[in-house]
């Protein structure tokens, strides 16, 4: 499955949340960091969720980006 995952440039460096996976989050000091943090908090969400009889979400979440004159 994939999972979309949001990433938001901070003061320190990064952030990320996948909005299919409620309070699935990681920070990094660079996107290789961040991506790296996340797909191990991906990883262990859904480990969790499985251990508590969960099965994983559907992937429901998109994106696309909208241009808009300068």
């Amino acid at each position: 499955m994939k999972y979309l995952v949001v990433i938001e440039q901070t003061d320190t460096g990064f952030s990320a949340y996948s909005p299919d996976l409620d309070g699935c989050v990681a920070t990094g000091g660079t996107r290789e960091e961040l991506q790296a943090h996340m797909e191990e908090a991906i990883a262990f969400h859904l480990e969790g969720m499985r251990e508590g009889g969960e099965d994983a979400p559907e992937p429901r979440s998109s994106s696309w980006y909208v241009d808009v004159p300068a």
